[in-house]
């Protein structure tokens, strides 16, 4: 079963709700072809039919406040509680959300551990174009010009991880050549960070795994992208 649901509280006041690419019909022809189910494709009434205002809410505040949580205020809080409502509503065994966002699928990672929720949530590697450009609904607002030059985040990412393999922890320093890298290529630029994976605070002696993320703004699109790094 695979659910489609463009989710209003996660959306800031003056972000993209409203535009937010809705291809339905071509996401139900690739679900078919992918041997799909079944399609859970809610209305906005039927997900809150209180209304938004004064709903529950649920948060998982180790982890809502900090990387795209600072940019994007009470994003996160409208990811756990649509999912919390999601998984209530179809009672999965397993539930599999992707890598790109790493920050979402740690914190529902998170909330359905420390909720007990009885199922398992599952990472799926991202998905790229031949450029190394993470796919994203956000990719259609890009011109083929900044397409292109999206790809430098990865690329970026990619530097920043062979470093660290070769021994180099200046970790401060590796995220502001990231940050000035992408600055000089037109991106405004959220962040660039290097994290420990499982709890996305920063590295210390019992870091086993890291993460390098990035946020940053290219036109009309916020992309993100993230990679691993084994210590």
């Amino acid at each position: 079963m695979v659910s489609i649901f463009v989710n209003p509280t996660q959306f800031g006041p003056n972000e993209d709700f409203g535009n937010y690419p809705r291809t339905l019909a071509e996401d139900l022809r690739l679900l078919e072809g992918a041997g799909t189910d079944l399609v859970f494709n809610p209305s906005v009434d039927a997900m809150y039919p209180d209304g938004q205002d004064g709903h529950v809410s649920v948060s998982v505040p180790s982890l809502a406040h900090t990387l795209c949580g600072e940019a994007r205020p009470g994003h996160f809080d409208g990811v756990a509680t649509v999912v919390a409502k999601l998984f209530n509503i179809v009672a999965p065994d397993e539930a599999f959300f992707g890598e790109k966002d790493w920050q979402q699928l740690t914190l529902i990672r998170t909330m359905a551990r420390q909720l007990d929720m009885p199922l398992a949530v599952t990472g799926v590697p991202t998905v790229r174009e031949a450029s190394g450009l993470a796919m994203s609904s956000r990719n259609n607002y890009l011109s083929d010009e900044e397409r292109e030059r999206a790809a430098l985040i990865n690329r970026i990412l990619n530097r920043i991880k062979a470093t660290i393999e070769r021994g180099d922890r200046a970790y401060a320093v590796a995220e502001l050549r990231g940050c000035r890298a992408l600055t000089a290529a037109g991106f405004d630029v959220d962040y660039v960070a290097i994290r420990d994976a499982d709890r996305l605070g920063p590295p210390d002696d019992d870091t086993h795994t890291l993460r390098i993320l990035a946020a940053a703004r290219l036109g009309r699109a916020r992309l993100i992208d993230n990679v691993g790094v084994e210590l």
